[in-house]
């Protein structure tokens, strides 16, 4: 897995993954909120919950891209404060996800590519994820309104 090509094609489907699982995520709660017999408040909780466990899951699809390139790249390190587990992969794209970046594990070699892409791709999905809910909550606030 050394060649750039093959880093490139690599990272192109982690972030293709993360990306479908989180359409999915938010086209299965756009679905599933309005049918719920709850009060509208409880949906939107219903909805967060939703929207984290999906974020959740694709910080671990980057963990375990992390973990794969690891495994078959040599070119690809991790440093610091690192032991080479899956949980300790799963600590730095928790950080690399959500733009945290304590700096106690770093990424050297072509691994680098991958962590800076998660950090936009992270960017990119919170913001897709606060325009979801802020639509959602707007929906169940009019609800509410009408009922008043």
């Amino acid at each position: 897995m050394n060649s750039l090509a093959t880093v490139f094609i690599f990272n192109c489907v982690v972030i293709s993954i993360a990306v479908l699982v989180h359409y999915e995520a938010l086209y299965r709660l756009a679905l599933l909120l309005p049918c719920l017999r709850i009060a509208p408040r409880f949906r939107v909780l219903v909805g967060v919950a939703g929207a984290f466990l999906a974020h959740v899951v694709e910080i671990w699809i980057f963990a375990a891209g992390y973990y794969l390139m690891l495994k078959w790249d040599t070119e690809s390190e991790l440093g610091g404060n690192f032991n080479g587990s899956l949980l300790d992969c799963s600590y730095f794209s928790f950080t690399n996800y959500t733009s945290l970046g304590f700096g106690d594990i770093e990424p050297f070699g072509h691994i680098r590519f991958l962590s800076g892409l998660e950090g936009l791709t992270g960017l990119i999905l919170i913001a897709w994820t606060a325009s979801f809910m802020y639509i959602e909550m707007q929906k169940f606030w009019v609800a509410d309104r009408k009922k008043l």
